[in-house]
């Protein structure tokens, strides 16, 4: 069954995310996920807070901006969230929005390169390896964790991905893949295809998760918010993007990204919606009982 979750959005301040992730927890949600926004919440951060609150939900992290962050830096905390928390964290990497990154001096020439780069030394770091490498952006001098992960094969890394090279480069160099909310359906069977060209060419036959957000308001004024929210975000004249209603209607939606092939479905409130823990109860209460 698709597993599901939903966003504590970084609108929000930090001090709701107590409540919010202790609800998830209660209420029998898969994942809660965060976001590393600029210039709003840090990832790690509010990830190890949402953990130590919690017994058994699964706390995502989509995305840190690989720009903003030493890739040694990156696997230190990982790993030691991993080990503190054994099979509860998942961390994505991604370019980062290019305007942020330009606005602290972190800006890539090439972002393609510098997530390659990034993506195979982590996980060479994560898998417990030795790592020396003398790349455009990534630099490593005879580098290896004192504590990697205490799993077989280190631990999984996601990647943000949208266009056809970040696709194919997410399935040949990362674990799994987080797609936005911009994506409908036929953008997931599309995405999906795209990772495998990347899997197969680099001759990868392990597992790899799909990870998509899908914008949802539900209450007496839901049809309203999320059109409001699809405009300003300029999305509006795109089909099949989004979920507004009762129960069933968000389960549809997410029967529907499923058949494309996610794995996950994480439902991204508004950014006004009114009552984040209620969210919560309805998506792990409400819509994950009717789902396919």
């Amino acid at each position: 069954m698709t597993a599901l979750g939903a966003v504590f959005r970084p609108q929000l301040a930090p001090e709701r995310l107590r409540a919010v992730a202790r609800t998830a927890d209660e209420a029998g949600l898969d994942a809660l996920w965060l976001w590393e926004d600029c210039f709003r919440e840090g990832g790690i951060s509010t990830a190890a807070a949402a953990l130590a609150w919690t017994e058994r939900v699964r706390v995502g992290v989509g995305l840190l901006p690989v720009p903003l962050r030493n890739v040694a830096l990156t696997a230190m905390e990982a790993a030691t969230l991993h080990r503190m928390f054994p099979g509860r964290a998942v961390l994505g990497v991604g370019h980062g929005v290019q305007d942020w990154m330009g606005q602290v001096g972190a800006r890539a020439e090439s972002p393609m390169t510098l997530l390659r780069e990034y993506l195979t030394a982590l996980r060479a770091l994560l898998a417990g390896e030795r790592v020396t490498t003398e790349g455009r952006y990534v630099r490593l001098d005879d580098v290896a964790l004192d504590w990697p992960p205490d799993a077989p094969g280190g631990a999984e890394v996601f990647a943000g991905a949208t266009g056809p090279r970040s696709l194919r480069l997410s399935g040949e160099a990362a674990d799994g893949t987080v797609l936005t909310s911009a994506t409908p359906p036929d953008g997931v069977r599309a995405a999906r295809r795209l990772i495998d060209e990347g899997r197969a060419a680099a001759g990868r036959t392990d597992g790899h998760e799909v990870v998509v957000y899908l914008l949802t308001a539900t209450g007496p004024d839901a049809d309203a918010r999320l059109r409001a929210e699809l405009a300003a975000e300029g999305l509006d004249s795109v089909p099949d993007l989004g979920a507004a209603g009762d129960a069933g209607a968000v389960a549809e939606a997410v029967d529907r990204l499923a058949e494309a092939g996610a794995d996950t479905v994480i439902l991204q409130p508004t950014a006004d919606e009114p009552d984040p823990e209620g969210f919560v109860r309805f998506t792990a209460e409400r819509v994950a009982p009717l789902l396919a």
